[in-house]
């Protein structure tokens, strides 16, 4: 079979309704379901490959760049502001006043959509006519496990929002049916999910290539595994005190285990090691231009395959409408309504030599803010003068204007669309996981990019954390030394990549929480990890801010400014509430504390 390229399509949530998709090179059409029911697309193989390509659609749903409107994740958290200021569910979380009434239900009721048709697919894929040995994609077995390895990914997608949710195992409910909906607890949630990885893990290939590339896989499956168990074992979830101090009368044991148990470390730890032992990933590493470090990092965006990537929404270089680039490029490069990223974030990147601004052997200046710092800053953000290509133009590349200019009346204005209170409210855009050679709406400098959603630095991580937790700094040292020198960070005469020697766990913890920030930065991380730490209330409870540039003749000025409003963070909001029109179904949906 080709690769799989997805085009998002409607399901019907009782009905059976779907647009199918081509499974050629490039995307076609949705072909034409007029004709097409429940009987006649399991018959026939290529409408059961095109379903189960089509259970794949909605596998980065949380990720969006534009999941909430004018920004994704990033812009509701602590990674950057909102690209317009227009009321959608990014204000609705900065600002704290998100509630069961406002809350978005793409998330609860895609992944419930398409739960039900993996189910649909395990009940009748008995019917198709399959032929291929069952070690061979595109047989019967590894189309099943792939659809239970779907599933697990679209439970652990909901119980990372709300905590536990109903489990409807194999059940392929219509609309004449009563629905069971009370939520089982979240540790039942947390073994089903890692059951399912487990079952699809022992069918599938550890890794897929050639035209089964996208496919899941049973690396896929272990890394999905290891996130779950990593969850499971943080504060917000390990030994919940939600209810108490978010209020409600919800069982505590929906919303996370009510007894903390350190041996939950310990299983996070032993399931990314799997991953690890199992050799079949490493970090994206390129050394071939000395003078421009952490090209392993920048590039492995730019590339379909590399040694990295676990699981990715596999995406057409003709598809625009979810290029990356249409949202985070400037406006002159055709992008808007991205998230836009807060001075903080910039101010998180340590100094070129790894340590931070106060104790590095580079001064840092900060009239000339950029300068001699991680290269991941560089390739993360997009700051006045970063040099991108011009649309249109190929291979053209032209700095970026994001300052004001200081007239002699002493007025201060933009200078082009991309300046700071033009086209972006901080003085900063999102460079991270965007083509260096693309720009969006270009068809002349097209990307071929595929989206990260699980790869082999966050499994990196997930066990540094875990085994800092759970045994030692020892191992966290490995994991940190080596993202710090494929990023580009020098390694100093100590060989520690700015780290501090003979850290303690609570200052490994407190590195390991800054490289998660650095390292995933903007990929849809950072706003669970500040609620599963459960330091949410100082990260996302303060007031922001962002970098003017003014140029007033000759000279040149940094000024860093406050973003108003402030955010504001409430302990209820470390979990998702349950969108009103669901608790309204059933007087069995209990919603989750605060709300």
């Amino acid at each position: 079979m080709k690769k799989i390229y997805i085009r998002v399509v409607v399901f019907a949530l009782f009905v059976f309704a779907s647009g199918l998709l081509s499974c050629k090179k490039n995307f076609l059409g949705p072909t034409t379901i007029t004709n097409l029911n429940q009987s006649s697309v399991f018959a026939d193989s290529t409408n059961t490959t095109a379903f189960l390509a089509n259970i794949y659609s909605n596998i980065a749903v949380s990720e969006a760049a534009n999941s909430m409107v004018n920004g994704g994740l990033d812009a509701a958290g602590d990674e950057g502001a909102p690209g317009t200021l227009l009321p959608s569910q990014a204000t609705y979380w900065a600002s704290g006043i998100i509630n069961a009434a406002n809350v978005a239900d793409s998330v609860y009721k895609i992944c419930y959509i398409q739960i039900r048709a993996v189910n649909q697919l395990l009940a009748n894929i008995s019917k198709t006519k399959l032929t291929l040995p069952d070690n061979q994609p595109g047989s019967r077995a590894q189309m099943k496990a792939e659809a239970r390895f779907l599933r697990a990914w679209y439970y652990a997608l909901l119980i990372k929002h709300y905590g536990g949710v109903p489990l409807v195992g194999n059940n392929i409910y219509n609309y004449t049916d009563p629905i069971p909906v009370k939520r089982a607890t979240y540790a039942a949630c947390v073994s089903y999910i890692t059951t399912e990885c487990d079952s699809a893990a022992m069918v599938l290939p550890y890794t897929q290539a050639g035209p089964n590339y996208g496919r899941a896989s049973g690396g896929a499956c272990q890394a999905l595994k290891a996130r779950v168990l990593l969850y499971a074992a943080s504060p917000l979830f390990n030994g919940t005190t939600l209810v108490g101090e978010a209020g409600g009368s919800i069982d505590a044991s929906i919303v996370g285990y009510p007894v903390a148990d350190p041996q939950r470390w310990v299983l996070a730890k032993n399931a990314a090691y799997a991953v690890l032992r199992s050799g079949a990933y490493a970090l994206n590493v390129d050394s071939s231009n000395k003078s421009r470090p952490g090209l392993g990092f920048v590039g492995l965006f730019c590339e379909r395959s590399n040694p990295e990537y676990i699981f990715q929404l596999m995406l057409s270089d003709i598809d625009y409408s979810h290029q990356l680039e249409g949202f985070w490029d400037p406006p002159t490069r055709g992008g808007q309504n991205g998230a836009q990223p807060y001075q903080e974030m910039v101010d998180a990147f340590p100094m070129l030599d790894g340590k931070d601004t106060l104790t590095s052997a580079y001064k840092y200046n900060s009239q000339n803010p950029y300068a001699n710092r991680d290269p991941r800053l560089g390739y993360t953000i997009i700051h006045d003068q970063t040099v991108l290509p011009v649309r249109l133009k190929s291979p053209t590349r032209t700095p970026v204007d994001i300052y004001l200019v200081k007239g002699s009346d002493g007025s201060i204005s933009p200078v082009g669309p991309d300046a700071v209170t033009a086209g972006t409210t901080t003085g900063y855009y999102v460079n991270k996981m965007l083509d260096t050679n693309a720009c969006a709406t270009d068809a002349t400098q097209r990307t071929r990019r595929c989206q990260p959603l699980m790869r082999y630095a966050e499994v990196l991580l997930n066990y540094a954390e875990a085994y800092n937790e759970s045994k030692g700094t020892d191992s966290a040292y490995v994991v940190l030394k080596a993202l710090r020198a494929r990023g580009g960070i020098q390694a100093g005469s100590d060989g520690m990549y700015g780290l501090a020697i003979g850290m303690g766990q609570t200052q490994m913890r407190t590195a390991i929480q800054l490289e998660r920030r650095l390292e995933l930065a903007y990929e849809g991380f950072r706003f669970w990890d500040v609620r599963r730490w459960k330091i949410a209330t100082t990260e996302e409870n303060k007031a922001f801010h962002g970098m003017k540039v003014i140029h007033s003749g000759s000279a040149v000025t940094y000024n860093v400014f406050t973003i108003q409003p402030q955010h504001s963070f409430s302990p209820r909001m470390y979990l998702w509430p349950l969108p009103q029109q669901e608790i309204g179904k059933s007087k069995d949906l209990a919603q989750n504390p605060g709300y």
